[in-house]
């Protein structure tokens, strides 16, 4: 099957299986981070901010990232924790569109994802105040230096400030490229995250 001119995913009953199918697919044919996404959120004033996170957890339930919760996406999401997604797989032709309220995954899970990082980036979620203002990149390098000799030799824990999210979709759209600009367009949209999904195309 030639990813580039299928339309079969037009016939997907449910969004998650073909979501994993066409991971699988960038997972094999992008150069980098596959699991890269566009994360949208917005702020107190109504005015939206976005950034790109990797993904790092995927199941029927939604689709998890970490962060550190005093980061600005942090503190937006902690004001409205709703956001949405996107993937771009341009070497696929291919784009996904995810939204739907968020949820902290738990302490466990959490902590389960942090303890295998590698331990220069545990130390380093400790020692960075992100998204907050430093005034030379000398002074990040002396935090992560006085981090890495408090915990010495020992375990690296979980900041009590870094967190991981799960976006729960109720609405999840797949685009594929087709010839001049009649893009097949397939979206999927619920209630609510336990609800049953609801299929239409859509015109490019």
């Amino acid at each position: 099957m030639n990813p580039l001119t299928s339309s079969d995913f037009t016939d997907a009953g449910e969004p998650f299986a073909l979501f994993e199918a066409w991971f699988k697919e960038a997972s094999e044919r992008e150069v980098n981070d596959p699991n890269a996404m566009t994360l949208a959120t917005v702020d107190p004033d109504g005015l939206p901010d976005a950034r790109m996170v990797l993904l790092k957890g995927l199941e029927p339930g939604g689709f998890v990232f970490y962060t550190n919760s005093e980061s600005a996406k942090g503190a937006e999401l902690t004001y409205n924790m709703k956001a949405a997604l996107v993937f771009h797989w341009k070497s696929l032709r291919r784009q996904v569109r995810i939204r739907g309220p968020v949820a902290l995954v738990s302490d466990a899970e959490a902590d389960a994802y942090f303890a295998s990082r590698p331990r220069d980036s545990r130390i380093g979620a400790w020692a960075s105040k992100q998204s907050r203002p430093l005034e030379s990149r000398f002074a990040l390098e002396k935090a992560v230096a006085r981090e890495a000799a408090r915990f010495g030799l020992g375990e690296v824990p979980r900041p009590p400030h870094w967190n991981g999210y799960r976006i729960m979709p109720v609405q999840i759209e797949f685009w594929q490229d087709k010839p001049f600009r009649l893009h097949d367009r397939v979206t999927f949209r619920r209630d609510a995250p336990e609800g049953p999904w609801r299929k239409e195309r859509l015109y490019p």
